[in-house]
């Protein structure tokens, strides 16, 4: 088989009948490489829009679960609130509850010794009636 003169140069022919500087082999291996290369920055141009989306998601996740989270922490300080409130009011109420009773005893001394009062003019009515 004879060697083309062409070949040995370093030119060579394609399909189309064009003269070439690289091999037919190398030439389709670099346009396949080109195509696989595209293919592959098309796939991550794919893989960054779905990580996009992704990263959108999870950042309102997070947002709502910081929204949730102030929710419940404010219900948290409510109740405290509501119990701190509660407390003071049962304080009040005992301490009314104390001078009531205090003010009950009063009334049961000042009752007693108005009775007593009764009681001796009551008595002394009595004693003066008879005596006339």
């Amino acid at each position: 088989m004879a060697k083309d003169p062409l070949a040995e140069a370093g030119f060579y022919f394609d399909e189309l009948n064009k003269l070439r500087v690289l091999e037919p082999d190398v030439s389709q291996k670099t346009s396949e490489l080109k195509e696989e290369c595209k293919e592959f920055v098309d796939k991550i141009g794919q893989f960054q829009k779905i990580v996009g989306g992704l990263i959108e998601m999870v950042d309102e996740l997070a947002k709502e679960a910081e929204t949730e989270k102030m929710r419940a922490i404010g219900a948290r300080n409510l109740l405290k609130s509501v119990a701190k409130q509660r407390e003071a009011q049962q304080q009040q109420l005992q301490a009314l509850i104390a001078e009531k009773k205090m003010q009950l005893e009063r009334y049961r001394i000042e009752y007693e010794a108005l009775s007593k009062v009764e009681s001796e003019q009551n008595e002394f009515i009595d004693q003066f009636i008879l005596q006339k």
